[in-house]
Protein backbone atom coordinates (compact mmCIF):
# COMPACT_ATOMS: atom_id res chain seq x y z
CA UNK A 1 0.00 0.00 0.00
CA UNK A 2 1.44 3.59 -0.74
CA UNK A 3 0.11 6.54 -0.09
CA UNK A 4 -3.21 5.11 1.91
CA UNK A 5 -4.08 3.50 -1.27
CA UNK A 6 -4.74 -0.53 -1.21
CA UNK A 7 -3.89 -2.15 -3.92
CA UNK A 8 -6.08 -3.96 -6.50
CA UNK A 9 -5.74 -8.03 -6.87
CA UNK A 10 -6.10 -9.19 -10.24
CA UNK A 11 -8.92 -11.81 -10.16
CA UNK A 12 -9.68 -14.53 -12.65
CA UNK A 13 -12.81 -15.37 -13.80
CA UNK A 14 -12.96 -18.18 -11.29
CA UNK A 15 -12.80 -16.22 -8.77
CA UNK A 16 -16.28 -14.84 -9.36
CA UNK A 17 -19.34 -16.92 -8.53
CA UNK A 18 -22.08 -18.16 -11.03
CA UNK A 19 -24.56 -16.43 -8.64
CA UNK A 20 -23.06 -12.73 -9.54
CA UNK A 21 -21.98 -13.85 -13.28
CA UNK A 22 -25.80 -14.65 -13.79
CA UNK A 23 -26.50 -11.17 -12.24
CA UNK A 24 -24.19 -9.23 -14.56
CA UNK A 25 -25.57 -11.23 -17.58
CA UNK A 26 -29.01 -10.44 -16.34
CA UNK A 27 -28.23 -6.68 -16.17
CA UNK A 28 -26.88 -6.45 -19.68
CA UNK A 29 -29.24 -8.29 -21.47
CA UNK A 30 -32.23 -6.30 -19.42
CA UNK A 31 -30.37 -3.35 -20.99
CA UNK A 32 -30.05 -2.04 -17.87
CA UNK A 33 -26.27 -1.98 -18.46
CA UNK A 34 -23.64 -2.59 -21.51
CA UNK A 35 -21.20 -5.14 -20.54
CA UNK A 36 -18.74 -2.06 -20.55
CA UNK A 37 -20.39 -0.38 -17.67
CA UNK A 38 -21.18 -3.64 -15.75
CA UNK A 39 -17.13 -3.82 -16.17
CA UNK A 40 -16.81 -0.63 -14.37
CA UNK A 41 -19.01 -1.17 -12.31
CA UNK A 42 -18.50 -4.19 -10.78
CA UNK A 43 -14.68 -3.65 -11.04
CA UNK A 44 -14.17 -6.56 -13.65
CA UNK A 45 -11.10 -6.22 -15.13
CA UNK A 46 -10.57 -8.14 -17.92
CA UNK A 47 -12.04 -6.82 -21.26
CA UNK A 48 -13.99 -9.89 -22.67
CA UNK A 49 -14.57 -11.40 -19.10
CA UNK A 50 -18.57 -9.80 -19.36
CA UNK A 51 -18.53 -10.84 -23.07
CA UNK A 52 -17.44 -14.79 -22.19
CA UNK A 53 -20.07 -14.64 -19.60
CA UNK A 54 -22.87 -13.64 -22.13
CA UNK A 55 -21.99 -16.29 -24.40
CA UNK A 56 -21.81 -18.79 -21.76
CA UNK A 57 -24.91 -18.06 -19.61
CA UNK A 58 -26.53 -15.71 -21.71
CA UNK A 59 -29.92 -16.31 -23.75
CA UNK A 60 -29.10 -13.51 -26.53
CA UNK A 61 -26.77 -15.01 -29.29
CA UNK A 62 -23.82 -13.40 -28.86
CA UNK A 63 -21.66 -15.46 -31.76
CA UNK A 64 -23.21 -13.11 -34.22
CA UNK A 65 -21.79 -9.29 -34.44
CA UNK A 66 -23.71 -6.47 -34.65
CA UNK A 67 -26.48 -8.48 -33.01
CA UNK A 68 -26.05 -7.78 -29.42
CA UNK A 69 -28.88 -5.78 -28.47
CA UNK A 70 -32.44 -6.79 -27.88
CA UNK A 71 -35.05 -6.33 -30.52
CA UNK A 72 -37.77 -4.06 -30.10
CA UNK A 73 -40.36 -6.93 -29.55
CA UNK A 74 -38.21 -8.57 -26.85
CA UNK A 75 -38.09 -5.16 -24.87
CA UNK A 76 -39.76 -4.68 -21.69
CA UNK A 77 -42.19 -1.63 -21.23
CA UNK A 78 -39.54 0.37 -19.11
CA UNK A 79 -36.82 0.13 -21.51
CA UNK A 80 -39.04 1.16 -24.52
CA UNK A 81 -39.75 3.85 -22.65
CA UNK A 82 -36.07 4.79 -21.68
CA UNK A 83 -35.39 4.32 -25.35
CA UNK A 84 -38.11 7.06 -26.47
CA UNK A 85 -37.20 9.42 -24.18
CA UNK A 86 -33.85 9.71 -25.28
CA UNK A 87 -34.86 10.17 -28.71
CA UNK A 88 -37.36 12.55 -27.74
CA UNK A 89 -34.30 14.33 -25.61
CA UNK A 90 -32.45 14.19 -28.73
CA UNK A 91 -34.74 15.58 -31.45
CA UNK A 92 -35.57 18.68 -28.59
CA UNK A 93 -31.46 18.97 -28.75
CA UNK A 94 -31.60 19.49 -32.19
CA UNK A 95 -34.92 21.68 -32.57
CA UNK A 96 -33.29 24.11 -30.13
CA UNK A 97 -30.41 24.03 -32.53
CA UNK A 98 -31.83 24.37 -35.54
CA UNK A 99 -34.27 27.62 -33.86
CA UNK A 100 -30.48 29.14 -32.71
CA UNK A 101 -29.48 28.70 -36.10
CA UNK A 102 -32.09 30.17 -37.75
CA UNK A 103 -32.09 33.13 -34.78
CA UNK A 104 -28.89 34.35 -35.61
CA UNK A 105 -29.40 33.99 -39.78
CA UNK A 106 -32.72 36.07 -39.31
CA UNK A 107 -30.55 38.60 -37.23
CA UNK A 108 -27.39 38.77 -39.08
CA UNK A 109 -28.92 38.79 -42.91
CA UNK A 110 -31.79 41.12 -41.89
CA UNK A 111 -34.02 37.80 -43.85
CA UNK A 112 -37.46 36.54 -41.90
CA UNK A 113 -36.60 32.57 -42.70
CA UNK A 114 -40.06 31.28 -40.58
CA UNK A 115 -43.00 31.84 -42.24
CA UNK A 116 -45.40 34.23 -39.66
CA UNK A 117 -48.83 32.43 -39.92
CA UNK A 118 -51.89 34.87 -39.77
CA UNK A 119 -54.50 34.86 -37.40
CA UNK A 120 -56.78 34.35 -40.53
CA UNK A 121 -55.10 30.72 -41.73
CA UNK A 122 -55.15 29.61 -37.91
CA UNK A 123 -58.91 30.16 -37.46
CA UNK A 124 -59.97 28.47 -41.10
CA UNK A 125 -57.83 25.35 -40.23
CA UNK A 126 -59.41 25.20 -36.95
CA UNK A 127 -62.65 25.32 -38.69
CA UNK A 128 -62.27 22.88 -40.90
CA UNK A 129 -60.64 20.48 -38.22
CA UNK A 130 -64.43 21.04 -36.57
Amino acid sequence: MENGLTERRRRSQRDYGLAFKLRVVGEVEKGELTYKQSQKKYGIQGCSTVLTWLRKYGTLDWSIPGNHSMSHKEQTPEQSIKELEAALQQEQLKTKLLNTVIDIAEKQYGMVIRKKSSPRQQSNSSKQDS
